[in-house]
């Protein structure tokens, strides 16, 4: 079978699958208004997503050898597409949420899959372009979710968000149908059920993915039901791993991380996704509430980094049998490091060209970074160990992004009460520059013709609002200045990596 054509099986569902990550977020006031929720309730359509997602994604390869990875295959997409349709018909938040998990759980094995068939479907010296088509996707999915949930939200309904998916599941059935073939270790397997394990990873993952997503919402560990969550996802995730060293056919397969190359892989990909998600929730959140960018100017500036690692990502696939893929991805990470360093040193007065540029950067080194580091961690893995090592993958990858988003939304909540702190001290009557300022405010409001009381009263509020805005925009600062550093940190763990077959037979060449 032509390797394309499986590739464009693969990925389809995969990318309609990323999209629906993201494109309920912009949806969201929508859906509250439609359904009559509170803030608080619509944000679990996202979050019961995410959870479900994260539970299914390290069980990908043994369900795929307990039913077959093809039939499992089909039935996720079935179920993915089936659950779109319901979501699409929802009558009250409630049944939004359950169809919401559903969706999360056919979706959630479409990752692995599709990174696994592509390893598996390219030859060792051609996985570099194998993990540039599945990186296209991967960020290709963030990056239009946003953009196309928001148009048709404004031009047809919420409901068509989730409507969308149906055409495009009931082609992919049909593509898998005719062009995926399992092979012999792939095929269904008679496997005693590991039921405590998939109790502790499913109670574990699940827990956590709320604690990540509601933590600064609920103020941490000042709330009693974040305290409980995080108890039981750590007491669960321990017993899951001390259950799975021991089990005869384990639901994640914990012995593929005696492999050095796919440790230090994984942990290399967590802080990247860590940067990237993170980066990527500030820059909107900076320019909408500081900057005074609406929804379409934000998309902008994000827009061109998209489309940066859309041509670095093939680039680096063709250089990566040509130039050693540590160098690359060394290269990757100093890049997207700088990139964050670059927002740093944003400013209330910042243009338009001085915001894109670091975004741009970011784009390009992340484009470098993905495709080398995917190749060195998943082209050590035997075979018929790629459907586990590719769930586990793309299990930290997540994981990653959530840690990275919960991370920097609380930094510029407390770093902004930190900053208030220190810059209100200069708040007083007796600083000179403070003098200055109520003085020249009064008098401009004064010469528009506003009275000298209700002058002093207006200026002093501007000088207030000001002061509140340079707050933010230090906490601001500090989160970007902090994700560089992390970056930059996991640098040293390249040199632990191993080449790939693929390189070591092209450099043979």
């Amino acid at each position: 079978m032509n390797k394309w054509i499986i590739a464009l099986t693969v990925m389809l569902p995969t990318l309609i699958e990323i999209i629906d990550t993201s494109v309920v977020n912009v949806s969201l006031d929508h859906i509250r208004g439609s359904l009559s929720a509170g803030i608080d309730e619509s944000t679990w359509t996202i979050t019961s997503y995410l959870v479900s997602n994260a539970i299914i994604i390290p069980m990908t390869g043994w369900l795929s050898r307990l039913f077959g990875r093809k039939r499992y295959l089909i039935f996720s997409i079935s179920l993915f597409t089936v659950s779109s349709l319901l979501c699409g018909l929802s009558w009250n938040l409630q049944s939004l949420v359950i169809f919401r998990i559903l969706q999360g759980m056919g979706g959630g094995a479409l990752q692995p899959i599709s990174q696994s068939v592509l390893l598996e479907t390219f030859p060792p010296k051609q996985h570099g372009m194998a993990m540039a088509i599945f990186g296209v996707g991967i960020m290709f999915g963030p990056i239009v979710g946003p953009l196309l949930g928001g148009w048709i939200t404004d031009n047809w309904s919420w409901h068509w968000i989730f409507f969308i998916n149906i055409p495009i599941g009931f082609v992919s059935i049909l593509m898998v149908l005719f062009f995926i073939v399992d092979p012999p270790y792939m095929k269904k397997m008679k496997m005693k059920i590991d039921y405590w394990g998939l109790a502790f990873l499913a109670i574990g993952l699940g827990c956590l993915q709320i604690v990540l997503d509601k933590g600064q919402t609920e103020d941490w560990f000042s709330s009693g039901f974040i305290t409980w969550m995080a108890i039981i996802s750590v007491s669960s995730l321990v017993l899951f791993i001390i259950i799975e060293f021991f089990a005869e056919h384990p639901i994640v397969n914990l012995k593929t991380f005696k492999n050095l190359s796919f440790t230090t892989g994984n942990l290399v990909m967590f802080f990247a996704f860590f940067n990237l998600f993170g980066s990527i929730v500030l820059l909107p959140i900076y320019l909408q509430t500081l900057m005074g960018y609406n929804a379409t100017l934000a998309g902008m500036v994000l827009g061109p980094g998209g489309i940066a690692t859309l041509i670095a990502m093939p680039l680096a696939g063709k250089l990566i049998t040509k130039v050693n893929p540590k160098a690359l991805l060394a290269f990757g990470l100093i890049v997207s490091g700088y990139s964050t360093h670059l927002m740093s040193q944003f400013n209330l007065l910042a243009d338009f060209n001085t915001i894109i540029w670091p975004r741009i950067v970011l784009g390009v080194g992340m484009g470098f970074l993905f495709i080398p580091l995917t190749t060195m961690t998943m082209s050590s893995v035997r075979k018929e160990d790629m459907a586990n090592a590719s769930g586990i993958y793309n299990l930290l990858r997540n994981l990653g992004g959530s840690f990275g988003v919960a991370f920097v939304t609380t930094m510029i909540a407390r770093r902004a009460q930190f900053h208030q702190v220190r810059l209100v001290e200069h708040l007083t009557p007796f600083d000179s520059n403070y003098q200055a300022a109520t003085a020249n405010a009064s008098h401009l409001l004064q010469s528009k013709g506003m009275s000298a009381a209700a002058s002093q009263q207006v200026g002093l509020s501007a000088i207030y609002g000001q002061f509140l805005r340079q707050a933010s925009m230090m906490s601001f600062n500090d989160a970007f200045y902090l994700l560089s550093i992390f970056l930059i940190l996991i640098l040293p763990l390249v040199f632990l990596m191993k080449k790939s077959k693929g390189e070591a037979q092209a450099e043979m060449h």
